[in-house]
């Protein structure tokens, strides 16, 4: 939901209606930063919240945008009053660390000094790869629906996030895409004269936004597009992807990253899109190629990098299509003839997909070596090479599923009778989902960071 057309609240005794049996002027004590019980309406439930910004409607009542502690930010919210709980209010600390809280009736203003009885420790953060996750320990993680009941889950990465308020804010209240009309997540930096629209009108084929249902369907009848620009480099099924470069196609590739950074909180946009290059996944029908989703990687990666974002629209999520993006940079890799990775740290939605195709990929190629080669060994390396998945994505996948284990002085792959059978039978299942068709790709790398030879006489 988009910020409520109200004015900002003003240090002033105006009368207030009594929201909840609560005195009005309680409420101007909760300001940017304090935390509380707020009632999710969606779930039903009260949960800590961030208030995040306020503002009071035309006919007097406040409003507040939280922030659900330990949720993904796609769903913070504007909430009324009365769906504050203030006896748990919680103020922001002054001169503490970002995060830390005080009761309103337990602060001391004469208190200056914290505690010191000791140094504190600093707890070191690790990444996903180093990370052994325990059996005891594994919890599931939730299926997330797709744009109406996301997961609550929180997004594993924080880069990107800005401190501004404005910017934590969703800002656009709905965009009507092709068929589709869905409801954004997060903020994205649209021209402000779009964004107080009740819905944005984006062209399925060309992106361009525009303010109205009458200007969208003159702009139709110009576009001369039926796909995305650039090259068709993959058909199968009515699936096609597209090869888009950042710098030739420089208003599509804008256009695209607008739109993804609706529903992507961990990416920060960027204007200048000439180093990347975008693969348009669409459907295709008698009218043309309807985006699905996308992904997109750097020309020339110095980490290793295939993937840069990735994102699949919540119309077309939970059918198959994250794990068609993700196989289908793996095949790319392959063709390169290196190992790739995706960019650190994945969202939540990113790093479920990714732990799907990983294991996957590895029992398949670890099941077709036993069957190729019964009485050898396969190593973490003979692994990553065959599948062109990175060796620290490979262990760390291991260690996930609780196969990689340390045995007389070395890691050994150990997999149980049980697993095996419930792998094969994953695996037996997936051969009826869409895959990717290696012989339908067509398609070269370009090595864009070395100049062409010049040719001597």
């Amino acid at each position: 939901m988009t910020e409520p057309k109200s004015e900002i609240i003003e240090e002033e005794n105006n009368e207030i209606p009594k929201a909840n049996g609560v005195a009005p002027n309680l409420y101007e004590k909760v300001i940017e930063g304090c935390r509380l019980n707020v009632k999710m309406a969606s779930q039903n439930e009260w949960r800590q919240a961030e208030i995040i910004s306020r503002c009071r409607a035309p006919n007097g009542s406040m409003k507040f945008y939280v922030h659900y502690v330990d949720c993904n930010r796609r769903l913070d919210e504007w909430v009324q009053a009365d769906m504050l709980d203030i006896s748990t209010l919680l103020m922001p600390q002054k001169g503490g660390k970002k995060g830390a809280h005080l009761k309103e009736e337990s602060r001391d203003p004469n208190e200056t000094e914290g505690k010191k009885t000791g140094r504190k420790r600093k707890i070191p953060l690790l990444p996903m790869d180093e990370i052994k996750v325990e059996p005891s320990d594994q919890t599931a993680i939730p299926t997330v629906n797709s744009g109406s009941a996301p997961s609550l889950r929180g997004s594993m990465s924080m880069v990107g996030h800005s401190e501004d308020a404005m910017t934590r804010i969703r800002n656009v209240e709905c965009i009507e895409l092709g068929r589709s009309r869905i409801q954004p997540w997060y903020f994205s930096p649209y021209p402000q004269q779009l964004t107080s629209l009740d819905c944005i009108y984006i062209c399925e084929f060309c992106l361009k936004y525009l303010k109205s249902k009458t200007c969208l369907r003159r702009h139709m009848e110009k576009c001369a597009l039926c796909h995305p620009p650039g090259n068709q480099i993959y058909c199968q099924d009515k699936l096609s992807f597209f090869e888009i470069d950042g710098r030739k196609n420089k208003s599509y590739a804008q256009n695209l990253c607008l739109l993804a950074k609706l529903f992507l909180d961990h990416k920060t946009l960027y204007y200048d899109t000439d180093p990347f290059l975008f693969y348009v996944l669409t459907e295709e029908d008698e009218k043309g190629h309807h985006i699905v989703g996308y992904f997109s990687k750097e020309k020339e990666s110095a980490d290793e990098y295939n993937v840069a974002c990735i994102l699949v629209l919540p119309p077309f999520q939970k059918k198959g299509y994250g794990s068609l993006l993700i196989e289908f940079s793996y095949e790319l890799s392959k063709i390169e003839q290196k190992t790739g990775s995706p960019e650190k740290p994945l969202s939540d939605l990113g790093l479920l997909s990714y732990r799907s195709y990983w294991s996957m990929a590895i029992m398949k190629e670890l099941f077709a070596f036993k069957r190729r080669h019964p009485n050898e060994d396969i190593t973490v390396q003979d692994i990553s090479m065959s599948t062109s998945i990175k060796r620290e994505d490979v262990v760390s996948t291991l260690q996930q599923l609780d196969l990689y284990k340390y045995y007389k002085g070395q890691y050994v792959i150990v997999i149980s009778d049980e697993k095996r059978q419930v792998y094969e039978k994953r695996i037996e299942a997936s051969k009826k989902k869409t895959r990717i068709n290696p012989a339908a790709l067509q398609w070269r790398p370009k090595e864009y960071g070395k100049k062409r030879a010049q040719p001597t006489f």
